[in-house]
């Protein structure tokens, strides 16, 4: 547990090794997660690099893999879980690897380009036999079916009647006209949506010099892509070779199907019945093809992920390959890492390892050396510390053997998120979803100690509130008495229940108040107190200021840490003690008042007000006729205020001048221009100064938050249970029984769940933005991390939307107090 607080000791080893042993000692060190190679040529592309075709035969691989998987996706095939046995992979099997996912691929290619042939010929047969068959159900065309076109339109107007369609109406031709066969008509589907359209557009060109008459296809089995698609049979009859060349156009404008079809009913239904016995030869036909594909992907599905693996574990060893030298007879390879100065004998078990699977006859060498430049940061975690490392590593990490934040961030995390949380139900809740996903060996999730241990500082904190679904426990007896109220000598009788909405205990009065608080928490009296809003207001916002004004003090407080272990008496003068005096004066004071307020025993009527004793001391506005806490308040006020303001100067001023004198005295020109030094300097007495306020103001939510929370359950407690529980029996069982699911469904959509999500991002923030990781480190970048060569990868990505509301978080401030 010691080696948490600060980061490993890391040393830089020069690596040799012979090529046919490279595989597996490289290997052995990524299965040992211990190490981070250094890049040996910086100066080198990627696309020149050694091995830089054996990567990108790797991606190929992948992309290849990728394909397979996807295809058993849309083929709904389960993919075997493969457990990843250890082993190493050499070229000669990496080569037959590809050489056979490369069939396969090649394989379900030709497959699927087959299947989607047949496919759309068994879509257009489909299409012809709705067509046909929409002919043969509906009364679709203007001539008698025994007829054929040759006789259309022959007859006078006497014996037959033009009819046309003309924007939705029937309307006959002039008597007189003396009517000619078209030549041919166009018949074929169209989507529904699109026919409108294509109606209008047919009008607009010619008129009333064609015929068109359409239906719904009301086939079922018309599909694509499993998606209901509703098509239109159609069929337009014209004159003319050019006119029905540019519908034709038309239609294929409008993605039409167009499909030949006769121009009598025998040969119509002739049509009919030999395009449904090819439609029943293709159904079977895909049926097989889709079997045989099925077989060909449930095949590989047992060992796909064995080959990703396998292709992921070679495309990171080339890759690490391309950072090593190779010598010029081509037989030893020379490479440098980072690694744990406590894991150099594991480092070196694992090379000899590797170079025994290899059957190489010359053990690998490993050499320590010394080098100036800084090593990586490498925090060491446990299934425990891991989600709560990688909260702290996705804002920033700290430098090379600097305090690392994350063994203090185990406590004040869930018990800041507690503090808004609190509550024992759904505490316990959460207690209780965590353990079951603990439980869940087979799919270890990251975060599950961070939930548990919310959970359980909200049953805590639930406890400290006395807070269960809104309601108060009496675990060891109120140390309030109604009853000493009404005793002879007591000011209460029968009358002052009766006009009196509101009844105030008095302690004054004998045994009224035992004298002694309530054992744990908050007195139960409290849950049917008129006033208990007010009081808890005024509780949980002095509590809120108390606990981040001592967060942030004690981050301050650990920089000390690191200035000692780097022998920073520079900083620790300049820097740390005018700050933590800076923070003293002001915030460290206004937590004494706070708390002696609490102790001394004062008058409702005569107590000084926080707000406007702190506006005071700030302003040194005082007058005669205000009420002091202790003697001399005045004078020490007076001092801590000055002394504050004398310690921004201080930390302005000071240290720039101190460097500017070293400097001359040592005749340096490096290191950067002064101006800078100053302004940087400036920037972080001013972000201090402000920090301090606007972070104190911040800490507010921890009230906020807990009061919302506190209100919504009760709200639910009263519009929905309470309703419920007062239901006659009966009938007022079953509706009691609807109460509790609905009550219980609300409790954990937005009691547990939205509001614990609100909860945990606002104490994500106040690690992060308030209670910096900034005093931990002694400067401010990029900072490197030590590099895992694993197949998998944790990454944890955090969005926060926040409205910076700092104006109005110090008026609530200022006024609750």
């Amino acid at each position: 547990l010691g080696q948490m607080f600060r980061s490993e000791e890391m040393c830089l080893v020069q690596l040799f090794f012979q090529t046919e042993s490279a595989h597996t000692c490289i290997h052995q060190l990524g299965l040992l997660g211990l190490a981070q190679f250094r890049d040996l040529n910086p100066g080198t592309a990627a696309f020149q690099r050694k091995f830089v075709k054996e990567v990108k035969r790797c991606e190929e691989m992948e992309r290849i893999l990728r394909f397979l998987e996807a295809e058993m996706a849309r083929c709904a095939i389960p993919v075997s879980a493969v457990v990843d046995s250890g082993g190493v992979t050499c070229p000669r099997e990496l080569l037959e690897l590809e050489c056979k996912i490369r069939k396969l691929e090649e394989e379900l290619k030709e497959i699927n380009c087959n299947h989607d042939a047949l496919k759309r010929n068994f879509t257009e047969l489909l299409e012809i036999s709705s067509l046909l068959k929409t002919f043969a159900q509906s009364n679709f065309t203007p001539w008698p079916y025994h007829l054929p076109l040759s006789l259309l339109f022959e007859c006078t107007p006497s014996t037959w009647n033009r009819v046309t369609r003309r924007r939705g109406e029937i309307l006959p031709l002039r008597i007189g006209t003396t009517l000619q066969a078209p030549d041919t008509f166009i018949a074929g589907v169209i989507k529904q949506d699109r026919f409108p359209a294509f109606e209008k557009v047919l009008w607009r060109l010619f008129h009333e010099n064609f015929i068109l008459r359409h239906a719904e296809i009301q086939d079922t089995e018309q599909q694509t892509e499993n998606t209901m698609v509703k098509k239109d049979a159609f069929v337009i009859f014209v004159q003319g070779d050019q006119v029905q060349g540019k519908i034709k156009k038309i239609c294929d404008g409008f993605r039409a199907s167009l499909y030949p079809c006769p121009n009598t009913l025998s040969a119509r239904e002739q049509m009919r019945m030999s395009v449904h016995i090819r439609i029943e030869d293709l159904r079977m036909i895909l049926r097989r093809t889709e079997e045989f594909r099925a077989t060909v992907l449930t095949k590989a599905a047992t060992s796909i992920q064995h080959w990703v693996n396998k292709v992921k574990k070679m495309k990171a060893i080339y890759y690490t390959l391309n950072l090593c030298n190779i010598d010029i007879t081509q037989k030893l390879i020379v490479a440098e890492i980072w690694c744990p100065v406590s894991d150099l004998n594991s480092v070196q078990n694992a090379l000899i390892k590797g170079s025994e699977q290899s059957g190489s006859s010359v053990s690998p060498i490993l050499n320590r050396i010394h080098t100036q430049h800084t090593p990586p940061t490498f925090n060491r975690t446990n299934v425990f510390t891991k989600g709560f490392q990688t909260i702290v590593d996705a804002y920033g990490v700290s430098n090379y053997r600097e305090v690392n934040p994350t063994p203090y961030t185990i406590i004040t995390f869930p018990f800041l998120f507690a503090v808004m949380f609190g509550d024992c139900g759904h505490g316990l809740v959460l207690t209780l979803l965590a353990v079951w996903v603990i439980a869940q060996q087979k799919n270890p999730f990251s975060g599950r100690f961070i939930i548990l241990l919310m959970g359980l500082f909200s049953i805590y904190t639930g406890l400290i509130y006395n807070d269960c679904f809104s309601k108060s426990f009496s675990i060891y007896g109120s140390s309030w008495s109604v009853r000493h109220m009404f005793q002879p000598s007591g000011p209460w009788s029968n009358e002052t229940l009766h006009s009196s909405g509101h009844l105030t205990l008095d302690p004054a009065v004998p045994r009224v108040y035992s004298g002694s608080p309530y054992m744990l928490g908050i007195d139960p009296v409290w849950n049917i107190a008129s006033n208990k809003l007010s009081f808890l207001n005024s509780y949980k916002m002095k509590m809120s200021v108390i606990l981040g004004v001592s967060h942030m003090l004690f981050g301050t407080t650990l920089s000390l840490v690191n200035y000692i272990h780097f022998r920073n008496f520079q900083n620790i003068l300049l820097r740390f003690i005018p700050e933590l005096v800076f923070m003293l004066s002001l915030f460290g004071y206004l937590i004494f008042l706070i708390v002696f307020k609490w102790c001394v025993q004062l008058r409702s009527e005569t107590a000084p007000s926080i707000l406007l004793m702190f506006i005071n001391m700030m302003l040194f506005s005082y007058q005669s006729s205000d009420v002091f806490l202790y003697s001399e308040q005045k004078a020490v006020q007076t001092f801590l205020v000055l002394q504050a303001l004398l310690m921004v100067p201080v930390m302005l001023l000071v240290k720039p001048l101190l460097i500017y004198r070293q400097r001359i005295k040592l005749r340096l020109q490096v290191g950067g221009h002064m101006g800078d030094i100053f302004a940087y300097q400036a920037i972080y007495t001013i972000e201090h100064c402000l920090g301090c306020i606007s972070n104190t103001a911040s800490y507010l939510r921890l009230w906020a938050l807990s009061l919302a929370h506190a209100e919504l359950s009760e709200v639910l407690w009263r519009m929905l249970l309470r309703g419920g529980l007062r239901c006659t029996p009966g009938l007022g069982a079953v509706l009691l029984a609807l109460v509790l699911c609905c009550f219980a469904l609300l409790t954990v959509a937005v009691l547990i769940v939205m509001e614990g999500l609100s909860a945990f991002l606002h104490a994500l923030r106040l690690h992060c933005n308030k209670y910096k990781f900034v005093p931990f480190n002694q400067t401010k970048g990029t900072f490197s991390i030590l590099y895992h060569c694993t197949d998998k990868q944790y990454i944890f990505k955090l969005h926060i939307f926040y409205l910076k509301a700092r104006q109005f978080w110090i008026i609530k401030f200022l006024s609750h107090i």
